[in-house]
């Protein structure tokens, strides 16, 4: 069967938003090539300096993943079957800093009183923001996102639209759930892909939460990479890096139904005989060959790690149900070492 899939009002497929950006800046900026011109990184614990060339305007980004928000009201007292597990799965957690005891409630309304504090110039919520699509979680969510006053770009995780044991293949559930519930925190963006020109670096936001690849999500982001502005990937699944487990599923050369170890507990549609398709794997390859990455900001691991592949970074963000966040400097290189280190 053909796949189709379509999201009713969800706008078109490229934001077309450009925030805080100075076009003077813009129209003189050059093409970036950070295969010729490195970027520096500085790894302070969950605070993240890129030191970039030609960049023209400092950018600070908030990255949050994994909130896991199970708040739920009597609207979803008919999904408890479905809902049940997850609904207790993070209740309580303890701060990935202090140790102290905490949950998902107070840790984002923490974070997000960071993001004003240290004035953000956006949020970044790569996935797994509920742990269930409850109506409940979601409207208090984008109650506080609005609040805030900073731009959000969000993207959904294998949680968020997920009813564990309802009937439906993966990309059947994403579609009906963003669609019934979630799409107010896309703002009229497509959920599945879309982008965001923040002072002069691309934010680009693919929808992966089942760990595969749509061809036109691969031929989007390649649209992306040719505009040759510094470019930041944002999805929730991690991209496979040698050594790492099937938790960086996004290319993994063992993701198949053999090894798919949680489709029973979680119960849902198991992974594909064959692995992945063709395009998931050339998306992959498409990715670390990018000469503009900045870099790959991704989740689902719920913990702090970074690999690095071809030049290309990817970070992987602490829950923020414990509390976590990466907070992202993008910060113009000195003159004095532009020249140390082209």
């Amino acid at each position: 069967m053909k796949r189709r899939h379509f999201f009713q009002n969800a706008g078109v497929i490229s934001a077309g938003l450009a925030l805080g950006l100075n076009e003077e800046l813009n129209a003189a900026q050059p093409k970036a090539d950070f295969k010729k011109h490195p970027f520096i990184v500085g790894v302070n614990g969950h605070k993240i300096n890129f030191n970039v060339h030609d960049l023209g305007q400092k950018v600070k980004i908030m990255h949050v993943t994994d909130t896991h928000l199970f708040k739920d009201d009597q609207r979803g007292e008919k999904y408890q079957q479905y809902s049940g597990r997850m609904a207790k799965a993070y209740n309580k957690t303890h701060h990935f800093l202090t140790g102290e005891s905490t949950h998902p409630e107070e840790a984002f309304e923490a974070t997000l009183k960071i993001a004003k504090e240290v004035k953000a110039d956006a949020i970044t919520l790569t996935g797994d923001l509920f742990s269930f699509p409850s109506e409940a979680a979601i409207e208090w969510a984008f109650e506080r996102l609005e609040k805030t006053g900073i731009p959000y770009f969000y993207s959904s995780g294998n949680h968020d639209w997920h009813y564990e044991g309802m009937e439906g293949s993966l990309h059947e559930l994403r579609e009906t759930w963003i669609n019934k519930r979630l799409l107010p925190l896309y703002k009229g963006r497509n959920p599945l892909m879309y982008s965001a020109e923040i002072k002069g670096i691309n934010l680009v936001n693919i929808d992966n939460s089942y760990y595969e690849i749509l061809p036109e999500q691969l031929e989007f982001y390649k649209a992306e990479a040719k505009k040759g502005l510094p470019m930041l990937l944002m999805m929730h699944i991690p991209l496979y890096a040698p050594g790492r487990t099937l938790g960086y599923g996004c290319g993994h050369p063992d993701y198949n139904a053999k090894n798919d170890r949680n489709f029973k507990i979680e119960r849902r549609q198991r992974w594909p005989e064959e692995g992945h398709t063709e395009t998931t794997m050339a998306f992959h390859k498409e990715v670390f060959n990018t000469k503009n990455l900045l870099g790959v900001f991704a989740g689902h691991i719920h913990k702090q790690t970074i690999d690095w592949a071809r030049g290309i970074p990817q970070f992987l963000t602490s829950p923020n149900a414990s509390g976590g966040y990466l907070e992202v400097d993008f910060l113009p290189m000195e003159k004095k070492d532009e020249t140390k280190f082209s």
